[in-house]
């Protein structure tokens, strides 16, 4: 059986491909691809998503519809909402949640119509792999691949990992007001990003373990874009492939 990685961002896909050993490769729905070995695990099935939610979930169905997938795994960068947390600390999704869904007055305000609840947990298995993976990395592995230099440059300098509420929305969130909102309607959340709800929401729908790491890159305030690309170039592709390098070598044969 296949295991599917899905990367919200360019950077961490390639990161991740140049590491495997690419059987196949190709584009479906204007989304390249990738097939192989990588690191221990036999079969495993990589793709960038593309932003937002329609693009993510477009992949992610094709993903399960088109493949036999065992499960599936988001990584990507998100926005603190907790002030808790820094950047460069990592997040391991526990529930999944839709900030900008309202249906109101049909349904409570963010409730996914015809699934009588508004978030969606992560599978318990693969997030605890998923939590197990982190920790080693930031334990082992984060002063080896990231140089001193990059660390201080990006303020990333004694990282952690959290299991926690993830929010999911099609705006990127870089106002101070529109961040404490979010936290005030759910206040389990402490980071939000653009694609892993409506993730999670496929995977419920195909009976798909599911599970999702996101890396702080900002505190989702009017300081979001600054630096944004160079700390996907410089940390956040490091992060991906170091943790998810660890997590597929953790899955039960």
């Amino acid at each position: 059986m296949t295991v599917a990685i899905l990367g919200a961002m360019q950077e961490e896909v390639e990161s991740l491909v140049q590491a495997m050993d690419v059987r196949d490769h190709g584009m479906a729905g204007r989304r390249e691809w990738w097939r192989g070995a990588l690191r221990g695990a036999d079969d495993v099935l990589i793709a960038f998503s593309h932003w937002g939610k329609v693009a993510s979930a477009s992949t992610a169905t094709w993903m399960i519809a088109r493949h036999d997938i065992q499960e599936l795994l988001f990584t990507g960068v998100a926005g603190a909402l907790s002030p808790n947390l820094s950047r460069g600390d990592v997040v391991v999704g526990n529930r999944l949640w839709q900030h900008d869904f309202d249906a109101r007055p049909l349904l409570a305000r963010h409730e996914i119509p015809l699934l009588g609840t508004a978030a969606l947990p992560t599978d318990d298995r693969a997030r605890a792999r998923l939590a197990t993976a982190a920790n080693g990395f930031v334990a082992e592995d984060f002063h080896r691949f990231l140089p001193a230099a990059l660390q201080q440059r990006h303020q990333v300098l004694a990282p952690k990992v959290v299991v926690a509420d993830i929010a999911s929305g099609d705006r990127f969130v870089h106002d101070k007001a529109d961040a404490q909102d979010i936290r005030a309607r759910l206040p389990d959340v402490v980071c939000v990003e653009m694609e892993g709800a409506a993730v999670a929401q496929v995977c419920a729908a195909f009976d798909t373990p599911f599970s999702i790491v996101r890396t702080i890159s900002d505190n989702a305030n009017s300081d979001a874009a600054v630096d944004f690309q160079g700390f996907v170039d410089d940390v956040a592709r490091v992060y991906a492939s170091g943790i998810v390098v660890r997590w597929l070598g953790l899955i039960e044969e």
